[in-house]
């Protein structure tokens, strides 16, 4: 009865869960065991809106070819299932190394959907999927700062780990609590600028779109992320990686996959990310990685086995983003009463050379990593 009455006070106020232990997480890794990964239809980047608290996301991740490293991002929350908000985020990072990194976040205004939720409106931004399903255009003149401008063309399948990339929170596996999906589109084309006071940024290269879908409170869900999106001339590869808090277990669920132009090489679940070395945050007091040991491992579709990896420092970090200081007053409210929840981005981006070993065959591959590690409770 206890736990009850403490589920029902964390589903309203966002207070801390009982702990239920691994057990009540049917975790996505599981599925992949005897489905590594699914490719999937143009219908499965399609918006859920759901009508309890949740958060969904489509992000965009760009690496051009100027050196340029950026990301643009709708976040459509709904807290409670009485109050809903709607954010348009927009981040460049400069290669040189001196120029200060570029961030624009504004609330929208009157956001909508297409009939078939495949495309998304506010004023003055438009994310419009094309009829195919194969292409999205961005376009956003919501701040001054950065115009955008963008066009992302989808160049290998798009894929979720397991049969359906969703894992359930759940005592009983039949009524989850919530739920954790996310859909990848690994490898894409990008085209377009990002206009800024200093003039426009030609962000032709490549580029990543992830589709994400919280269904409770973040701060239930995850404790901490580590997301990796490498990209190469000739490869991409990407890493979603979580841990439960406390009451799923403190549980390990981890998906990516190396893709090529056309084809998926492999994908699925589990992979490792691994700190090596840490230094903790003067500010936030986290235990900050400083260095990174991943490991993407699975099989390609003539059995071969295949592995990617990676270790080294991280070097010189790009960012450190508040949460808190971030999103909207309504959902803080709900967050920021919770002890111990001090959620806190860091960002890097950094030239390097990925070991791709297929069976006996191994290249060394040059590209570009942006690697975030996020430390919520």
């Amino acid at each position: 009865m206890f736990n009850w009455a403490k589920q029902q006070l964390a589903n309203v106020a966002g207070t801390a869960e009982p702990i239920y232990g691994p057990e009540a997480i049917q975790s996505v890794t599981k599925q992949a065991e005897a489905t590594p990964y699914t490719e999937v239809p143009k219908d499965a980047i399609k918006w859920r809106t759901l009508e309890w608290t949740n958060v969904e996301t489509q992000t965009f991740y760009f690496t051009a070819d100027s050196g340029h490293v950026g990301m643009a991002q709708v976040i459509y929350s709904n807290v409670a299932g009485v109050h809903i908000t709607c954010q348009f985020n927009t981040k460049v990072f400069y290669p040189d190394g001196k120029t200060p990194l570029l961030w624009s976040s504004n609330q929208l205004e009157n956001y909508g959907f297409d009939d078939e939720k495949y495309s998304f409106f506010a004023d003055d931004v438009a994310v419009t999927l094309s009829e195919d399903g194969n292409e999205f255009t961005i376009k956003s003149v919501v701040n001054g700062d950065s115009l955008v401008d963008l066009r992302i063309t989808k160049e290998a399948p798009a894929f979720v780990a397991g049969r359906d990339g969703t894992s359930t929170y759940a005592t009983d596996p039949s009524t989850p609590r919530g739920w954790m999906r996310h859909v990848f589109w690994p490898r894409n084309k990008v085209t377009g600028t990002i206009v800024t006071e200093a003039g426009a940024l030609d962000f032709a290269g490549r580029g990543l779109f992830s589709h994400a879908l919280q269904g409770m409170k973040p701060h239930h869900a995850a404790a901490k992320w580590n997301f990796v999106n490498f990209q190469s001339p000739n490869y991409s590869a990407v890493m979603m990686d979580f841990v439960t808090p406390p009451s799923y277990g403190e549980t390990n669920v981890n998906v990516g996959g190396l893709v090529k132009d056309g084809e998926i090489i492999t994908a699925g679940s589990p992979h490792l990310v691994l700190h090596t070395e840490t230094i903790e945050d003067e500010v936030a007091a986290w235990p900050v990685p400083s260095a990174l040991k991943l490991l993407w491992t699975g099989k390609a579709k003539d059995g071969k086995d295949v592995t990617v990896s990676w270790e080294g420092p991280l070097g010189e970090r790009l960012d450190r983003v508040d949460v808190m200081a971030e999103v909207p007053a309504f959902l803080k409210s709900i967050i920021g009463g919770v002890a111990g929840t001090r959620p806190y981005i860091y960002q890097w981006t950094l030239p390097l050379t990925m070991k791709i070993k297929t069976g006996e065959n191994t290249i060394d591959e040059e590209g570009i990593m942006y690697y975030e590690s996020t430390f919520i409770s």
